[in-house]
């Protein structure tokens, strides 16, 4: 019957196994799962999720939110699940909200090896950025970004088939920055847009 009616299951592929690298520097849980922040660019989140193409190759986003409103403030998508990665996203975040007071943001990731990367730390700590990392194993101390991949890949991964990067790439960013940020009520909001919420539009 249900090839008569040309009906299929979604199938989720497996979570892949990460490479853990040596840490260069870990930080105390200074966000402690309060994930309110009353005005814009206090706390941020941020943290890789793993997206297929139909041969089967992964692909690694690296995203970053922004508690305050549930902003999408970044986001990348590579081959890659890399320090490097998690920098040219951070840096994405930075230049994409203009006056921005580095020395007031808290920083808030696991403990994966991206994170915990002399790159990563050394340039949070040159530009004056607080981090804060999950106890390890402990995804609910980074709740809110959890809940982000989830919404991302309930409402766009799955409903789809990817063949190519860039349409992968694209449907990530188009999800992120406008269905998301634009379109997409949150509760945490009062179910107003993490847009409207931000910057008070009606």
């Amino acid at each position: 019957m249900n090839t008569e009616m040309q009906l299929f299951s979604i199938s989720r592929k497996k979570k892949p196994v990460y490479e853990h690298g040596i840490a260069h520097k870990v930080y105390e849980n200074k966000l402690n799962q309060d994930f309110h922040a009353n005005k814009m660019n206090l706390k941020w989140c941020t943290d890789f999720t793993y997206l297929f193409l139909t041969d089967g190759s992964k692909r690694y986003n690296c995203t970053i939110i922004d508690l305050h409103d549930r902003s999408v403030i970044a986001s990348i998508t590579d081959r890659n699940i890399t320090a490097d990665l998690a920098k040219r996203t951070l840096e994405k975040a930075i230049h994409s909200q203009p006056g921005i007071d580095l020395s007031k943001l808290l920083l808030h990731s696991d403990q994966g090896s991206q994170y915990t990367s002399k790159e990563l730390t050394e340039f949070c700590e040159e530009l004056g950025i607080t981090q804060s990392m999950s106890k390890a194993g402990y995804p609910y101390d980074n709740a809110p970004m959890e809940r982000y991949f989830n919404t991302l890949k309930n409402d766009l991964i799955y409903q789809h088939y990817y063949h190519t990067e860039d349409e992968l790439y694209t449907a990530v960013e188009e999800f992120a920055y406008v269905q998301y940020n634009h379109v997409r009520p949150h509760s945490y909001n009062n179910y107003k847009t993490p847009y409207e919420a931000r910057y008070g539009v009606i």
